[in-house]
């Protein structure tokens, strides 16, 4: 089960705040776009000041590694063009509607077909029948 945590004092503001679930050991501000930027930048100062850490950007490896990368992405900085403002289908063409008569596969209608007899009994009759017989069956219904 996940531990709970009754709340802890931001870094930055020291308002109390509960921490993320997923995190409530090792969480150190709260959600604020302030304490949240004011954390990163105190992490990168920590993590610059490590005497390994000091020189991980200079020196002329990372400097031929950085001239690599540019010559295989070459205008990677330049502004991308914006997106297409219209949309990615083609429109719809409309085509008119034309109503065409459906023929009658039925000659006449069949005389006793359960649903005409059953629509022109009364809706309360019908659930008093089936609540006296205990069966909702349409043909024990019907007689």
């Amino acid at each position: 089960m996940a531990q709970r945590s009754k709340g802890s004092k931001c870094r930055n503001c020291g308002d109390i705040f509960n921490p993320d679930h997923r995190n409530v050991g090792r969480q150190a501000c709260c959600i604020k776009d302030e304490c949240r930027k004011a954390n990163k930048a105190e992490s990168q100062k920590r993590w610059l000041n490590k005497p390994e850490n000091r020189d991980y950007f200079r020196g002329k490896q990372n400097v031929e590694r950085v001239r690599r990368w540019r010559e295989k992405n070459p205008g990677y900085w330049l502004e991308k063009s914006p997106e297409p403002s219209g949309t990615s289908q083609d429109p719809l063409e409309e085509k008119p509607v034309v109503n065409q008569p459906v023929a009658s596969t039925i000659s006449s209608p069949v005389k006793d077909a359960l649903q005409d007899s059953l629509s022109v009994q009364c809706a309360v009759l019908t659930g008093l029948i089936i609540q006296l017989s205990g069966c909702a069956l349409q043909d024990d219904i019907a007689m």
